[in-house]
């Protein structure tokens, strides 16, 4: 008989465990509380305009390939990626521009133009990368830590990678010039963490990107996760839409299913949470089943939080393709330490912001109307553990972003505007589930990593899985698809799951 996984959240990590479970011949059935698959990847479509709602870059395109050919298909027969030149456009507060790619020349000469002395100390930095890399996500990354001896084992190699140091302390050592060691350490608030105290083993980014590229799904990231739900259906997966789970069922140290809002009970032999780790621990699954290390004091108490998003999608009637912009922009204002340090620490919105500018349209006119341009623009802003009354500042915060593009950036930007929509850490919290409404889960701090991190086997229930942004290896498409490898072999290696 086939064994039946459930899946509960349908986001990359939910989709990359079922799409490999169901290849491997389980019958995967995935409950997803809101209309439609993808979780933060969902796609809000408005007076003709497709808006991607959360991830918008490829850097590991293989890992995708990898599912496809597990079920003997080919990714390109599903969905096309293309590349992007450059990877991003960065421009400091006067609106002076870096362009980044994965040609090493071209970037020199970029670096040149801001300080000719740091061409070398580049070259050193990168030369540095490919033995992170090497370390931290080709050997770690798809490899559960679920014993303290795991992490034993890897911390001379962790110091030696000189991972006690931040992405920013790292780079620094390479690079003199303020703005490049900017440029060469924004990468971990791609992923939720504050430059300024994330382990420097996320400087692996750039090896990435350097080896595999940035790209772009043609039709926005939403295509790639109706190609995901294709190959789950073609592979017998089912999916349960506006089925949201109110429990996981258990029995002694066993995970029998779970019940939906409605009072309706499937059974399962192996459960797979993609929903926040936080809130499955918190709010999904009873306190008498957990140990004091899956508690909810743990959670609401002793874990640290990425921070949130305060996300415009907005679409003009004018195009705005005179080459100031490229498809993905980061604008950095003139504090840089100064406002993660609002961001993450002192938890208060601040004046000023750094923002990313999304320019689909620029490689992909499918995403808006003829003629028109589609955006999104995406600011960090503190978690609700600050306390800050979105009801009352989020059309203020609003209006001074939308003002500082028409300013800057989008010339009569506000009298070209037909359609529009943000979304703030309410919605992070109230749609996502996000515990405090974080955008990315726990903080990839140090010190909640690996073992240290939520993992992806829980300890009190020995068929319970985690994948998603709060497990190892944390945010980002890398590594939610790496936790949904994680998660499919300790199945198969489980009693009676060997195939």
């Amino acid at each position: 008989m086939q064994e039946k996984v459930i899946v509960i959240g349908s986001g990359f990590g939910g989709l990359g465990a079922a799409a490999r479970l169901a290849a491997r011949g389980y019958q995967v059935d995935i409950f997803e509380k809101l209309d439609q698959p993808g979780g933060r990847a969902y796609v809000f479509e408005q007076d003709g305009f497709k808006f991607d709602a959360g991830p918008t870059v490829i850097t590991a395109p293989f890992m995708f390939d990898d599912i496809f050919e597990l079920a003997g298909r080919k990714r390109e027969d599903y969905v096309e990626f293309v590349a992007c030149d450059p990877f991003y456009r960065i421009f400091d507060h006067n609106g002076r521009s870096l362009d980044y790619n994965n040609d090493e020349e071209f970037i020199l000469n970029q670096i040149e133009q801001w300080s000719r002395a740091d061409r070398e100390g580049y070259k050193r930095f990168m030369a540095t990368t490919k033995a992170i890399f090497e370390k931290g996500f080709v050997e770690l990354a798809d490899q559960p830590f679920l014993s303290v001896g795991d992490m034993i084992r890897v911390v001379p190699d962790l110091l030696r990678l000189q991972s006690h140091k931040t992405v920013y302390n790292y780079a620094s050592q390479f690079i003199e010039n303020e703005f490049l060691r900017r440029c060469f350490s924004f990468h971990p608030l791609l992923v939720g963490g504050n430059p300024f105290d994330t382990t420097s083993i996320y400087a692996m980014i750039h090896y990435l990107e350097r080896e595999w590229g940035v790209h772009y799904v043609m039709g926005g990231t939403g295509a790639l996760v109706r190609a995901l739900g294709r190959l789950i259906e073609e592979l017998d997966g089912r999916f349960h839409l506006n089925a949201e789970v109110d429990e996981i069922l258990v029995d002694g140290r066993r995970a029998k299913g779970i019940r939906l809002k409605d009072g309706t009970v499937h059974h399962a032999d192996h459960v797979i949470s993609n929903a926040d780790v936080a809130f499955t621990y918190t709010r999904l699954i009873n306190s008498k089943n957990r140990s004091l290390r899956n508690s909810d004091f743990r959670y609401n108490n002793l874990t640290r939080y990425s921070m949130s998003l305060f996300v415009i999608y907005f679409g003009t009637k004018k195009r705005y393709n005179d080459g100031r912009l490229a498809h993905h922009n980061i604008i950095l204002s003139e504090r840089y330490k100064g406002l993660l340090q609002d961001i993450f620490k002192n938890k208060q919105l601040a004046d000023d912001f750094s923002l990313y500018l999304h320019m689909p349209t620029m490689t992909d006119p499918s995403m808006a109307p003829e003629g028109h341009e589609a955006f999104y623009v995406l600011s960090p802003v503190p978690h609700l553990g600050a306390g800050i009354d979105w009801n009352k500042t989020a059309k203020p915060y609003r209006d001074a972003i939308m003002q500082f593009l028409e300013d800057n950036y989008l010339p009569d930007l506000q009298a070209n505007l037909v359609t529009e929509h943000h979304i703030d850490p309410r919605h992070f919290k109230g749609v996502l589930n996000s515990h405090l409404g974080s955008a990315f889960s726990v903080e990839p701090i140090l010190t909640q990593s690996a073992w240290f991190r939520p993992h992806n086997r829980s300890e009190d229930i020995d068929n319970l899985y985690f994948v998603g942004a709060g497990t190892h290896p944390g945010a980002g498409l890398p590594g939610v698809l790496s936790s949904s490898k994680i998660a499919e072999h300790l199945i198969i290696g489980a009693p009676n799951g060997v195939r």
